[in-house]
Protein backbone atom coordinates (compact mmCIF):
# COMPACT_ATOMS: atom_id res chain seq x y z
CA UNK A 1 0.00 0.00 0.00
CA UNK A 2 2.81 2.46 0.84
CA UNK A 3 4.27 1.63 -2.66
CA UNK A 4 1.22 2.98 -4.21
CA UNK A 5 1.15 6.11 -2.43
CA UNK A 6 4.59 6.99 -3.26
CA UNK A 7 3.67 6.40 -7.08
CA UNK A 8 0.78 8.33 -7.24
CA UNK A 9 2.54 11.03 -5.16
CA UNK A 10 5.22 11.12 -7.45
CA UNK A 11 2.70 11.09 -10.57
CA UNK A 12 0.85 13.89 -8.97
CA UNK A 13 4.26 15.73 -7.85
CA UNK A 14 5.55 15.23 -11.78
CA UNK A 15 2.33 16.20 -13.31
CA UNK A 16 2.40 19.82 -10.85
CA UNK A 17 5.67 19.91 -11.65
CA UNK A 18 4.87 19.95 -15.92
CA UNK A 19 2.28 22.13 -15.55
CA UNK A 20 3.96 24.69 -13.36
CA UNK A 21 7.12 24.62 -16.50
CA UNK A 22 4.44 24.73 -19.08
CA UNK A 23 2.64 27.88 -17.62
CA UNK A 24 6.32 29.43 -16.91
CA UNK A 25 7.60 28.74 -20.72
CA UNK A 26 3.38 29.99 -21.84
CA UNK A 27 4.69 33.16 -20.02
CA UNK A 28 8.13 33.67 -21.20
CA UNK A 29 6.72 33.26 -24.91
CA UNK A 30 8.02 36.39 -26.95
CA UNK A 31 6.14 38.71 -27.70
CA UNK A 32 4.83 39.09 -31.39
CA UNK A 33 6.79 42.27 -32.16
CA UNK A 34 9.62 40.33 -31.08
CA UNK A 35 8.92 37.67 -33.02
CA UNK A 36 8.73 40.14 -36.37
CA UNK A 37 11.48 42.56 -34.89
CA UNK A 38 14.32 39.40 -35.00
CA UNK A 39 13.30 38.36 -38.50
CA UNK A 40 13.52 41.78 -39.79
CA UNK A 41 16.70 41.97 -38.28
CA UNK A 42 17.84 38.74 -39.76
CA UNK A 43 16.83 39.30 -43.47
CA UNK A 44 18.49 42.48 -43.45
CA UNK A 45 21.85 41.36 -41.94
CA UNK A 46 21.37 38.59 -44.78
CA UNK A 47 20.60 41.61 -47.50
CA UNK A 48 23.91 43.22 -46.59
CA UNK A 49 26.11 40.19 -46.68
CA UNK A 50 24.26 39.61 -50.30
CA UNK A 51 25.42 43.04 -51.18
CA UNK A 52 28.84 42.12 -50.05
CA UNK A 53 29.32 39.14 -52.12
CA UNK A 54 27.25 41.25 -55.12
CA UNK A 55 30.38 43.48 -54.37
CA UNK A 56 32.89 41.55 -54.38
CA UNK A 57 31.97 40.09 -57.72
CA UNK A 58 31.27 42.95 -59.32
CA UNK A 59 34.07 45.09 -58.54
CA UNK A 60 37.98 43.74 -57.37
CA UNK A 61 37.18 40.03 -56.31
CA UNK A 62 37.96 39.40 -51.90
CA UNK A 63 38.26 36.20 -51.07
CA UNK A 64 37.76 36.78 -47.10
CA UNK A 65 35.12 39.01 -47.46
CA UNK A 66 33.11 36.80 -49.48
CA UNK A 67 33.82 33.83 -47.37
CA UNK A 68 32.60 35.65 -44.49
CA UNK A 69 29.59 36.63 -46.36
CA UNK A 70 28.90 33.99 -47.28
CA UNK A 71 28.77 31.73 -43.95
CA UNK A 72 26.88 34.76 -42.28
CA UNK A 73 24.25 34.31 -45.07
CA UNK A 74 24.52 30.33 -44.67
CA UNK A 75 24.70 30.73 -40.48
CA UNK A 76 21.60 33.21 -40.59
CA UNK A 77 19.79 30.60 -43.31
CA UNK A 78 20.13 27.64 -41.30
CA UNK A 79 18.89 29.20 -38.02
CA UNK A 80 15.19 28.50 -37.98
CA UNK A 81 13.81 30.92 -39.64
CA UNK A 82 10.67 29.82 -40.59
CA UNK A 83 10.04 29.92 -36.19
CA UNK A 84 9.52 33.48 -36.01
CA UNK A 85 6.11 33.22 -38.51
CA UNK A 86 4.09 31.95 -36.46
CA UNK A 87 -0.03 32.63 -35.82
CA UNK A 88 -0.24 36.20 -34.46
CA UNK A 89 3.18 37.48 -36.71
CA UNK A 90 0.92 37.69 -39.89
CA UNK A 91 0.11 42.03 -39.48
CA UNK A 92 2.10 44.08 -36.61
CA UNK A 93 5.23 45.86 -36.35
CA UNK A 94 8.89 45.07 -35.36
CA UNK A 95 11.24 47.26 -36.03
CA UNK A 96 8.64 48.83 -39.00
CA UNK A 97 5.20 47.09 -40.41
CA UNK A 98 5.75 43.01 -41.24
CA UNK A 99 6.21 42.85 -44.73
CA UNK A 100 5.29 39.20 -44.50
CA UNK A 101 1.62 38.54 -46.46
CA UNK A 102 -1.04 36.12 -45.46
CA UNK A 103 0.57 33.82 -47.73
CA UNK A 104 3.28 32.66 -45.19
CA UNK A 105 0.44 31.42 -42.76
CA UNK A 106 -1.59 29.75 -45.41
CA UNK A 107 0.77 27.69 -47.38
CA UNK A 108 3.37 26.37 -44.75
CA UNK A 109 4.13 23.59 -46.84
CA UNK A 110 5.52 25.90 -49.60
CA UNK A 111 7.22 28.53 -47.56
CA UNK A 112 9.25 25.37 -45.93
CA UNK A 113 9.89 24.01 -49.29
CA UNK A 114 11.08 27.62 -50.22
CA UNK A 115 13.09 28.22 -47.01
CA UNK A 116 14.70 24.87 -47.20
CA UNK A 117 15.29 25.63 -50.85
CA UNK A 118 17.00 28.67 -49.47
CA UNK A 119 18.86 26.92 -46.38
CA UNK A 120 20.21 24.62 -49.01
CA UNK A 121 22.05 26.95 -51.68
CA UNK A 122 23.83 28.90 -48.50
CA UNK A 123 25.04 25.93 -47.35
CA UNK A 124 26.60 25.40 -50.68
CA UNK A 125 27.59 29.03 -51.44
CA UNK A 126 30.01 28.53 -48.81
CA UNK A 127 31.44 25.66 -49.50
CA UNK A 128 32.31 27.41 -53.16
CA UNK A 129 32.96 30.60 -51.22
CA UNK A 130 35.46 28.97 -48.98
CA UNK A 131 37.35 26.38 -52.06
CA UNK A 132 37.12 29.59 -54.75
CA UNK A 133 39.78 31.79 -55.97
CA UNK A 134 37.70 34.09 -58.12
CA UNK A 135 34.89 36.06 -58.70
CA UNK A 136 33.47 33.67 -61.74
CA UNK A 137 33.95 30.11 -59.52
CA UNK A 138 30.81 32.27 -57.17
CA UNK A 139 28.73 33.82 -59.39
CA UNK A 140 26.96 30.67 -60.32
CA UNK A 141 26.23 29.91 -57.00
CA UNK A 142 25.70 33.11 -55.35
CA UNK A 143 22.87 33.13 -58.38
CA UNK A 144 20.92 30.24 -57.18
CA UNK A 145 20.65 32.06 -53.54
CA UNK A 146 20.01 35.06 -55.05
CA UNK A 147 17.16 33.16 -57.09
CA UNK A 148 15.81 30.99 -53.61
CA UNK A 149 15.22 34.19 -52.24
CA UNK A 150 13.37 36.15 -55.10
CA UNK A 151 11.51 33.01 -55.14
CA UNK A 152 10.21 33.18 -51.73
CA UNK A 153 9.54 36.96 -51.76
CA UNK A 154 7.28 36.46 -55.25
CA UNK A 155 4.87 34.16 -53.11
CA UNK A 156 4.90 35.10 -49.09
CA UNK A 157 6.71 38.92 -49.20
CA UNK A 158 4.45 42.08 -49.77
CA UNK A 159 5.43 45.35 -49.98
CA UNK A 160 8.31 46.91 -47.43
Amino acid sequence: MKLQHKSIATVLVTAMLMVTSMATMAEQAPKPEKLIQWRQSAYRFIEWNVARIKSSIQGTYNKAEVVAAANAISGIANSGLPALFVAGTEKGKGWHETAANAEVFKDRAKFTELSNSFSKEAIELAKVAASANDAAAIKEQFGKVTRSCKACHDDFKGDD
